[in-house]
């Protein structure tokens, strides 16, 4: 028996997709990185959290190294969000303006 094409509210759209060039990343001067300290979430352990950094992954993944290494603590890259370990916004702080940036601290 042959089987008949249902009906389907939605379907995939089969038109091929334009490719958006990505726009040029802005320079460091000009991006608001904001630097802050948190617990939440963490059992109590208290991390670094560095955030609105428009870099590409490599570049991200590069500054976290950088960063890991000048504070002497571990971290990771989560998204477009750099976590390090422990309470390091100071440091963080100076690194960052040390690259070119302009961080500020946030929170209390």
């Amino acid at each position: 028996m042959a089987r008949k094409g249902g009906w389907q509210e939605f379907t995939p759209d089969r038109t091929p997709r334009i490719q958006q060039p990505s726009p040029a990343p802005r320079p460091p001067g000009r991006q608001q990185v904001r630097v802050q300290r948190s617990s939440r979430g963490r059992s109590g352990k208290t991390v670094t959290i560095i955030t609105g950094l428009a870099l590409p992954t490599h570049q991200l993944n590069a500054l976290a190294k950088a960063l890991k290494a000048a504070t002497g603590t571990g971290g990771t890259v989560q998204g477009d969000t750099i976590v390090l370990q422990g309470d390091q916004v100071t440091a963080a702080l100076e690194q960052l303006a040390m690259q070119g940036y302009q961080p500020k601290r946030s929170g209390g």
